[in-house]
C-alpha cells in the first residue's frame, strides 16, 4: 500500500487557499476590535456560531489515557483477542471518565470480524498508520473493523411547552415559551419541529414523482436537543445556536414544542488512533456489501486520529452522535466503486462533529455527505479531497454545515435540491457555508425561507434545474455568492469563532 499521496494531502489540506485572505465578506468580519460582526438576513437568521463542533464542545485537546493491555498480532483471525482486550478493559473502573488504553503493537492484525466498543471509556490505540506502524487487514466476509455503538434512550420529563415566537431565525441562541415552569439553567431540553404539509409544500417537495410513484420527502418531525444557558423571564437562551429557523407560518398548531429531557445508555470517552485499516479492492455497487472502516453511533465525546484507511466503501460513519471530532483521517481507493449510486467516505449525520485535516484521493464517490433530518453544527475544516467526487449533503434537510478552507480541486461543492434521487431526497441542505474553499464547480442553491452561502472561494460557479427535470426547466435560484475568487479574512472562520469564544489557547488545544 503506497503511502506517498497521504503526506502530500496532508501538506496541502493545511494550504487549500494560495492567495492571502484579504478581502471582507458582508456576512461575517472582523469589526471593532477584531470581534466577528454579522450581517442578518431581514427576518433575523444569520450564519451561526460554529465553534461548538468537536470533541468535548470544540477547544479541548484530546486526551492520551494510559495503556492498560498491550497486544502483537497472531497468525489467523485477531479480531477475537482485541475483542478480549476491549472487553477486559470495559469491566475496569474509569478514572477521569477513561477505563484504559488497548495498545496494539506493530505488524499485521487479520480481523474476519467486527470489534465493538460499547462501553465508555475505551481507546484502541496502534504504534502508527505507517507502514512500520500497526495495520488492520479487514479479511473473511464483509463487515466493518470497528462499531463503537450504545442505544441512547431519551426520557421526557414533564408537560411540553410551545414556543411563542412567530419566526425564530436560524443562528440564534433563544426564544419565548409559553411557560417556564420546572426549567432552569442547566436542564436538557428537546426542542420538536413537527413536518407539517403546508411546510413541505411551501418548500416544493409535495410533488415527488418517480417512475409514476410519489416519493415523500419528510414526515414526522425534526427534534434538537439543547442545554438552557439561562431563562429571562419567558425567554430561554441556550448554550448552543440553532442550525434552522422555526417559522409559525408552515406550522400547524400548537407548533414547535419544548420538554425537559433527561438521557440514558450514551457512551463517551471513546477514541480510535494511530494505525491503518486495509481492505482488498472493493468494485461493486454500493448495494452490494462491502467492507466498512469504522462506525461512531450513540455516542459523545469520542474521537478517530490519525488512520489511514484503504479501499472501504462508504467508509466512515458518524450518526445520532455529538461532540466527534475526526482528524488526519485519511482515504484512499485503488479502484472507484461501480453504477450510478455513489458511496459516501465521510457520512455526517451527528451533531457538533469536526472532521479536521481529512484527506480522500478516490472517484465516483461523495468524499461527504449527510443524512435525513440532520441539524449541525458539522464542520469539514482543512480537508482535501481529491477525484471525481464531491461535498454533498445529501438528504433531507440537514442544516448548519460548515465547509472551511477545504479543497476539491477535481469535483465540487453542492447545496442543493436532489428531488427524486434516491428515493426523493429533495432538498439537502440549508444555512450551509463554503468558507475560503477551492473546488472545480459549485452549485448553491437557495431553498424556500432558508439559504446557503459561498464566501471567499475559488471555483466556477454553476446553475441547474432539479435534477431529471427537463432542460427547458429553469435553473433554481441561488444561495449567497460573496467575494468569489477572493479568499476573505478570517482565513478560517472555525477557529476565529473558536478563538472568539473560547480564546487562543482552544485554537492552540486542537493543535493551530
Amino acid at each position: 500500500m503506497k503511502m506517498q499521496f497521504l503526506s502530500l494531502l496532508a501538506v496541502v489540506a493545511l494550504l487549500p487557499c494560495l492567495a492571502t485572505a484579504q478581502a471582507k465578506s458582508e456576512w461575517v468580519y472582523p469589526g471593532a476590535g477584531q470581534k466577528l460582526t454579522y450581517k442578518t438576513l431581514e427576518k433575523g437568521d444569520r450564519i451561526m456560531d460554529f465553534s461548538y463542533a468537536g470533541y468535548m464542545g470544540g477547544g479541548v485537546r484530546i486526551p492520551s489515557p494510559p495503556v492498560k493491555i498491550t497486544l502483537s498480532p497472531v497468525e489467523g483471525d485477531n479480531s477475537a483477542a482485541i475483542q478480549r482486550a476491549v472487553d477486559e478493559i470495559a469491566a475496569m473502573k474509569p478514572e477521569n471518565g477513561f477505563r484504559g488504553t488497548v495498545l496494539l503493537k506493530p505488524g499485521v492484525y487479520n480481523c474476519d470480524n467486527t470489534i465493538l466498543i460499547n462501553t465508555s471509556g475505551i481507546v484502541v490505540r496502534g504504534s502508527g498508520p505507517g507502514e512500520n506502524g500497526t495495520l488492520l487487514k479487514m479479511t473473511g466476509e464483509p463487515h466493518v473493523c470497528f462499531s463503537v455503538q450504545s442505544r441512547v434512550n431519551i426520557k421526557k420529563e414533564g408537560t411540553p411547552v410551545m414556543i411563542t415566537d412567530n419566526y425564530v431565525p436560524s443562528g440564534s441562541n433563544s426564544f419565548h415559551l409559553s411557560d417556564v415552569t420546572g426549567l432552569a439553567a442547566g436542564d436538557l431540553i428537546q426542542i420538536s419541529r413537527p413536518i407539517t404539509p403546508a411546510w413541505v409544500k411551501f418548500m416544493g417537495m409535495d410533488g415527488l414523482v418517480r417512475d409514476g410513484k410519489k416519493q415523500t420527502w419528510m414526515t414526522g418531525e425534526i427534534t434538537v436537543e439543547r442545554v438552557i444557558k439561562k431563562i429571562e423571564g419567558r425567554k430561554v437562551i441556550v448554550e448552543l445556536p440553532l442550525t434552522d429557523s422555526y417559522d409559525a407560518a408552515y406550522l400547524s398548531a400548537p407548533g414547535v414544542s419544548v420538554v425537559k429531557v433527561t438521557t440514558s445508555g450514551e457512551i463517551s470517552q471513546i477514541g480510535l488512533e494511530n494505525f491503518r485499516i486495509g481492505s482488498p479492492e472493493q468494485s461493486g455497487t454500493i448495494n452490494e456489501k462491502s467492507h466498512k472502516a469504522f462506525t461512531i453511533r450513540g455516542a459523545s465525546d469520542a474521537w478517530a486520529r490519525d488512520i489511514d484507511v484503504f479501499n472501504t466503501v462508504n467508509s466512515i460513519s458518524v450518526s445520532d452522535a455529538k461532540r466527534v471530532t475526526l482528524e488526519r483521517i485519511n482515504i484512499s481507493h485503488q479502484t472507484p466503486t461501480k453504477g450510478a449510486a455513489k458511496p459516501a467516505d465521510l457520512n455526517g449525520s451527528g451533531a457538533q462533529i469536526l472532521f479536521n485535516q481529512c484527506n480522500i484521493q478516490g472517484d465516483n464517490v461523495f468524499f461527504f455527505a449527510t443524512g435525513a433530518k440532520v441539524s449541525g453544527p458539522i464542520v469539514l475544516l482543512n480537508c482535501t479531497f481529491r477525484g471525481n467526487g464531491w461535498i454533498q449533503p445529501h438528504q433531507r434537510w440537514a442544516t448548519g454545515v460548515l465547509i472551511d478552507r477545504c479543497n476539491v480541486p477535481d469535483g465540487g461543492i453542492d447545496f442543493m435540491n436532489r428531488g427524486i434521487m434516491g428515493s426523493g431526497h429533495g432538498w439537502s441542505i440549508g444555512w450551509a457555508v463554503a468558507w475560503n474553499c477551492k473546488a472545480k464547480t459549485y452549485l448553491n442553491q437557495q431553498p424556500p425561507g432558508a439559504t446557503n452561502w459561498v464566501i471567499g472561494s475559488q471555483g466556477e460557479k454553476t446553475k441547474r434545474p432539479i435534477p431529471f427535470e427537463t432542460m427547458d426547466k429553469p435553473a433554481l435560484p441561488e444561495g449567497y455568492y460573496d467575494a468569489h475568487d477572493t479568499p476573505v479574512a478570517p482565513s478560517s472562520l472555525y477557529l476565529a469563532q473558536l478563538s472568539e469564544r473560547l480564546g487562543e489557547q482552544a485554537v492552540k488545544n486542537i493543535g493551530y
